[in-house]
């Protein structure tokens, strides 16, 4: 049995509360253990955050969209902006000598590390982020 829950905000940077409540209710409905918990907290609102700043460019009349799917061991969450979408295959490394002061430029390579699985699709428009849950 999958369950889907769904959530809609608008691109402003304040809405990310709103995604942590999503999630902290995510974690009480589906009994997440709080190792899991931690690494989708921050794996999701890096994305939606990405979502919001890149995709939609601080554009409050734009939205992002963020969907949690449930089944037996797997949660997903698909995070989707209203952008142009990115070459996600074409990023600095974060990790590199010449890009370890930035402040930006983390926040895939966490996805990447955090979840079990990352998925770009339609252009980088849309994340899919696994975790694998038993």
């Amino acid at each position: 049995m999958i369950s889907t829950i769904k959530i809609e905000i608008p691109s402003l940077l304040e809405n990310v509360r709103m995604i942590e409540s999503f999630i902290d209710n995510a974690k009480e409905e589906y009994n997440l253990d709080d190792g899991i918990y931690g690494n989708i907290m921050i794996a999701v609102t890096e994305s939606v955050n990405n979502a919001i700043r890149h995709g939609n460019k601080l554009d409050p009349n734009k939205n992002v969209k963020l969907c949690l799917q449930l089944n037996d061991n797997q949660i997903t969450f698909l995070i989707e902006d209203e952008g142009d979408g990115f070459d996600y295959n074409d990023l600095p490394d974060p990790t590199a000598p010449e890009n370890i002061e930035k402040p930006g430029g983390r926040g895939i390579f966490l996805m990447r590390h955090l979840a079990d699985e990352v998925n770009f699709k339609d252009k980088g428009k849309l994340v899919e982020l696994n975790f694998y849950i038993n």
